[in-house]
C-alpha cells in the first residue's frame, strides 16, 4: 500500500482516485487510504461491487483475446486504463502477438508513474500520463504517434472509464468521435460503461444507491447510460455480435462471448457495466 506522506508531486493523497480504488477492489496495493476509505464505503452498499471490478476485468481480457486472435490487431491504446494489474492488456495480446505494441493512458500521476516503472524493460508497452476526455492531447503526443502505427488498425480502450466524465452529458459522445475519426480502416473500439438501473423499465436501487456513495464521495462522478445512448458512443461503428446467433447489440459484460455457461442466477455485478465490439469500415 502507498505511503500517504510521500505522496509523488501533483498527487493529492486526501482525494480518491478512480484508478487507485478500482486497483483496491481487485486486491492490488497501489493504493492509499482514502481509496480503500472510498471502496469500503461502495462495498458496504453493494458487496457484490468486487465482483463489479473482476467481472469488468475479465471482458477486457476476453475482448482483447478476440481481437488480437480473430481480428488479428497488434496495437492497442488503452484510455483510461487504470492501475497495471493483473491481468493486463499488454500481458494477453503479446502472448498471442509477441511484436504487439500497447500505450496505456490515464491521467493519474501515480497510477503513469507506477506503469512506466513496471514496463521499463518492456519496449513494446508504454504509459501516458494524459486526461483522455482531452483528446487531442493523446492523439498528437509524440510518445502516441511514435509507438503506434497508425496506417495500421489499432484497437481502441475506453473499459470503465467513459462514465467518469463530469459535465456535459454529451461530451464524451464528442470525445469518442474525434479518436473514432482519427483511427484507421479496419480499427476496432471497445467500450464498458455503468449501465443506467432504469434501462428496460427496471428500477435497480442497489445500483443508484452504490451511484449515490460515489457522488457524494471525493471521486469523479459516475454517469449511467441506457444502451442506446451507450451504442450512441460507437457513432454509427458496426458492433460485433456478443455471442452466437445474437444481434450485434449492447450487452452486460458477463453475456459478451463468456467463457462457459451462466450457472446459477445472474448478479447484479454481472449485469451493470454494459459492454460493446465496434470495427470501423
Amino acid at each position: 500500500m502507498l505511503d500517504d506522506e510521500n505522496a509523488p508531486v501533483g498527487v493529492d493523497p486526501t482525494r480518491s482516485s478512480v484508478a487507485r480504488v478500482y486497483d483496491y477492489l481487485l486486491g492490488g496495493k497501489d493504493h492509499y487510504d482514502v481509496d480503500r476509505a472510498m471502496g469500503d464505503q461502495i462495498i458496504a452498499k453493494m458487496p457484490e461491487v468486487r465482483d463489479v471490478a473482476r467481472e469488468n476485468r475479465a471482458f477486457l481480457i476476453r475482448a482483447c483475446r478476440f481481437l488480437a486472435t480473430n481480428a488479428g490487431i497488434r496495437q492497442f491504446l488503452d484510455c483510461g486504463s487504470g492501475q497495471p494489474t493483473a491481468e493486463n492488456v499488454h500481458q494477453v495480446v503479446q502472448r498471442i502477438h509477441s511484436d504487439a505494441r500497447v500505450l496505456y493512458s490515464d491521467y493519474d500521476p501515480v497510477v503513469a508513474s507506477r506503469g512506466r516503472a513496471l514496463l521499463v524493460e518492456d519496449e513494446r508497452t508504454n504509459y501516458l500520463e494524459a486526461d483522455i476526455f482531452e483528446p487531442a492531447g493523446i492523439l498528437e503526443h509524440e510518445l502516441t504517434r511514435s509507438h503506434l502505427d497508425w496506417s495500421e488498425p489499432i484497437a481502441l480502450l475506453f473499459v470503465a472509464a467513459l462514465h467518469h466524465y463530469k459535465g456535459d452529458l454529451g461530451r464524451p459522445a464528442e470525445v469518442t468521435k474525434e479518436y473514432i475519426d482519427a483511427l484507421p480502416s479496419g480499427s476496432y473500439v471497445v467500450i464498458t460503461h455503468v449501465l443506467d438501473p432504469h434501462d428496460g423499465g427496471q428500477d435497480d436501487e442497489t445500483l443508484q444507491e452504490t451511484l449515490q456513495v460515489i457522488r457524494d464521495g471525493s471521486m469523479r462522478d459516475i454517469t449511467a447510460r441506457t444502451r442506446e445512448q451507450i451504442r450512441e458512443l460507437f457513432h454509427g461503428l458496426e458492433l460485433v455480435a456478443p455471442g452466437p446467433g445474437q444481434p450485434a447489440e449492447i450487452v452486460p459484460v458477463a453475456h459478451w462471448w463468456p467463457d462457459g455457461p451462466q450457472l446459477g442466477a445472474e448478479t447484479i455485478a454481472q449485469r451493470i457495466i454494459a459492454a460493446g465490439v465496434g470495427r470501423k469500415p
